[in-house]
């Protein structure tokens, strides 16, 4: 049987689904810049989670870049996962996401699905 990671969950508001590129840049341990692109998994007033091909380090202040627009935070964990890294991104305090700052391409809200019973296949 595979071991399961499991995670603490950290935020408390709603979350809704998204899928669109962004763009991740934040400073080494040296001070040069790094940067990589990133696919927004779910996205926060406080926070988003990015499925990315390389790790960012836990606890880097980040920049996620869409387009013209900016957030900064903080990143709270990064854990390989299949398909690539998934890094949950903390906003400063000084920082909230709302779809006036930008809207993703694709925005679901989980809450707003229908939900359908389940059909016999027979």
């Amino acid at each position: 049987m595979p071991m399961v990671e499991r995670m603490l969950e950290r935020r408390w508001e709603r979350r809704l689904l998204c899928a669109d590129l962004v763009q991740v840049e934040w400073e080494d341990s040296e001070g040069s810049t790094c940067k990589t692109s990133a696919i927004l998994e779910d996205i926060s007033r406080t926070g988003t989670c990015l499925q990315a091909d390389i790790p960012v380090p836990v606890n880097a202040l980040v920049r996620v870049r869409h387009g013209r627009k900016t957030l900064e935070g903080t990143v709270s964990y990064c854990a390989y996962r299949e398909i690539g890294y998934f890094a949950g991104i903390t906003f400063t305090s000084n920082q909230q996401w709302s779809q006036k700052v930008f809207r993703p391409k694709h925005l679901v809200d989980p809450a707003k699905l229908e939900i359908l019973p389940d059909v016999d296949p027979q």
